[in-house]
């Protein structure tokens, strides 16, 4: 990477972090440990303070609530196209007691689409998540989608051909076989929720599904070719943040 653009990336970490009574390595890293391990905010309170350092739960907290959304929209850019082969599902997210929707797309390979948590599983909310995955993002549109048996989709779908957000040549299929793949990425997120009283918001659920995915999509590797390590993932997510100091070299 060059200076230029890693002195873009200092002054950007300044506003990032400004007012805060941490360094932004620090933080960072302890919103890496809450998205990518299964760590409450009090495991992460007793690991600093293993270190000679006290941080309060809910301190901790307000982090991930930040930085976390921030973390998944700088890494949209770093995303590789799809296959053009769509797998779209949605699965159970509790908030406050009653269930919630994550629809979720990834391609035939694993690749990460999109996501988005609604309140309902309707026609709308399916329209809202085709719209965002398809037409804000810049990734081309698919040629194929596989989704399950339920009824929203094929009008979702025709709805979004009549817009042009999908090529009219775009394949529905309903085949249970191709949804497995989707399924068990599911778990992948859902793996990291807690365990005792999940979300107490919508709006708590909303940004902290955003670190876990934007998490899930850096451990896929996001098309990096080559070694790929625990080492390589956190040097990307300190450089998104302008806090990588051996780029200046």
């Amino acid at each position: 990477m060059s200076i230029g653009i890693y002195s873009k990336l200092i002054l950007r970490s300044k506003d990032d972090f400004k007012g805060r009574h941490f360094n932004g390595l620090m933080i960072i890293q302890a919103v890496n440990w809450y998205l990518r391990y299964c760590l409450s905010y009090r495991d992460i309170e007793k690991l600093f303070l293993e270190r000679g350092v006290s941080v309060d739960h809910s301190t901790l907290n307000r982090w991930v609530l930040r930085y976390a959304p921030l973390l998944e929209k700088r890494l949209r850019s770093y995303r590789k196209p799809h296959c053009g082969e769509v797998r779209i599902d949605e699965t159970y997210i509790k908030v406050k007691g009653q269930w919630k929707y994550l629809y979720r797309a990834i391609d035939k390979n694993g690749t990460a689409i999109d996501f988005l948590l609604t309140a309902k599983r309707n026609i709308k909310a399916a329209q809202r998540f085709v719209r965002k995955a398809f037409k804000k993002d810049g990734l081309f549109a698919p040629t194929y989608i596989g989704t399950d048996k339920a009824s929203p989709f094929p009008k979702t779908i025709q709805t979004m051909k009549n817009e042009y957000i999908l090529p009219n040549h775009c394949v529905h299929e309903t085949k249970k076989s191709l949804q497995q793949g989707i399924e068990n990425d599911h778990f992948r997120v859902k793996r990291m929720i807690p365990k005792n009283g999940c979300f107490q918001s919508f709006h708590t659920a909303r940004k902290t599904l955003n670190g876990y995915e934007a998490i899930l999509w850096i451990k896929k590797g996001l098309g990096f070719k080559g070694k790929w390590t625990i080492n390589e993932q956190i040097k990307l997510i300190q450089n998104i943040f302008g806090l990588n100091k051996s780029l200046a070299c």
